[in-house]
């Protein structure tokens, strides 16, 4: 009992120490829930472009974000995190402005989607800034040992800012419209830099140039897992709204908060597994989960069962990139701990950048249920490589 309550009371510590990084990836992280059940509607019905043009605009961010990892984790570790995190924000207060131009061309739609594109890149750069400085900076306040925590915790702060997003962004855009959320995106970052002024940054790690191609070559393995789970995470954000607004169920953000919600409670209740058991352990049994919430999300008749398979989704997933990325970061040395979670975070934009169109291609010629039966069988080829990586031990350490 008395081990117990010492691991609870050292949980709780870590907690505490991470507090004020979280409050700066949720607040920065709002930014980014508010667009995303309104931006696809924005696409779709508002501007009248297809689900191709849909997933374009919306992979645009995630893209832009996997350029950006390895510049931020450079700055992570050369120069600290605290200035990598503040650089982000700052990216995101200017695409706050460059949506707010689009809006003044929706009478050519080609035109202000392609500013919506641009716009989409730099908050994409300003993710990659956040998360990356963030995660960087938690990691060097209670050490790799935590790790499994630590990018738990940090998702389960950018997970509860798109849960509390998807419902305000909605509430924005239904009496608004789309101006509405362009506004909050650009004045919420300034929030946020209050919250950074205070704080103390880590020093940086390294003094040199981390190169960052040697540590994806140490790290790819796990990231390409990463990679392929996340695959429905990019389903769920860009086609749910749809899927939901095509069959009439109400609420349309529903299924992303139902998700977000569901993620976030199992990390707060289960985030401590990856570093205790393994992370590929945990990781594979996560994706079966997984890959079960989207099929159901495919086949559901009805609204309950649609909100219920993105639950199971967000469940999955909540510890398959935690533990992919406890394995990645024990492969990487100290000081090039920024750099192994832009490497390792990037593939996750991978995905997702490469999930919005490819998915819109599979929405237009087979419709909206078999993005999700289709993105069910791309997460579920993460489960060969836990596989691989719990028989291999090597490869695991």
């Amino acid at each position: 009992m008395s081990a117990t309550v010492a691991r609870a009371e050292k949980n709780s510590s870590i907690a505490l120490t991470l507090m004020p990084i979280m409050g700066v990836i949720f607040v920065g992280f709002l930014v980014i829930g508010l667009a995303l059940p309104v931006l696809p509607l924005h696409v779709h019905d508002g501007l009248g472009l297809g689900p191709f043009v849909v997933g374009l605009v919306t992979g645009s961010q995630f893209a832009a974000s996997l350029v950006a990892r390895v510049w931020s984790g450079r700055i992570a570790d050369t120069h600290g995190p605290k200035r990598a995190v503040v650089a982000g924000l700052a990216a995101a207060v200017v695409a706050g402005l460059i949506y707010l131009l689009s809006t003044a061309f929706v009478a050519t739609p080609q035109f202000s989607a392609s500013i919506l594109l641009a716009g989409r890149a730099v908050l994409g750069g300003a993710e990659s800034f956040i998360i990356t400085g963030a995660t960087a900076w938690g990691l060097a306040r209670v050490g790799t040992p935590h790790a499994g925590k630590v990018i738990a915790w940090m998702g389960t702060a950018m997970f509860a800012a798109f849960a509390a997003g998807a419902p305000l962004g909605t509430a924005l855009y239904e009496r608004g419209g789309f101006i509405a959320v362009v506004l909050a995106t650009a004045f919420t970052p300034f929030v946020t830099l209050l919250l950074i002024v205070p704080l103390h940054g880590a020093a940086p790690a390294h003094k040199g140039s981390p190169k960052f191609l040697a540590v994806v070559g140490l790290i790819w393995l796990p990231g390409l897992a990463a990679a392929l789970s996340s695959i429905g995470f990019g389903a769920l954000i860009t086609f749910s709204a749809l899927l939901f607004s095509a069959h009439q169920w109400e609420p349309v953000w529903l299924a992303f908060t139902a998700y977000a919600v569901a993620l976030i409670v199992a990390r707060l209740l289960f985030g401590h597994l990856p570093d205790r058991h393994g992370g590929a352990k945990v990781a594979l049994l996560c994706v079966i989960i997984e890959t079960a919430g989207l099929g159901l999300i495919g086949l559901a008749p009805n609204v309950t069962l649609a909100a219920t398979g993105a639950a199971l989704t967000g469940l999955g997933y909540a510890l398959t990139f935690p533990g992919f990325g406890v394995e990645a970061v024990r492969r990487a040395p100290p000081e090039s701990r920024g750099v192994a979670m832009g490497a390792y975070t990037a593939c996750l934009d991978l995905a997702l950048g490469i999930s919005g169109p490819g998915l819109g291609i599979v929405a237009s010629q087979a419709g909206l249920s078999a993005v999700f039966l289709v993105g069910a069988l791309v997460v579920l080829c993460a489960a060969g490589i836990a596989v691989r990586l719990l028989s291999h031990p090597r490869l695991s350490a």
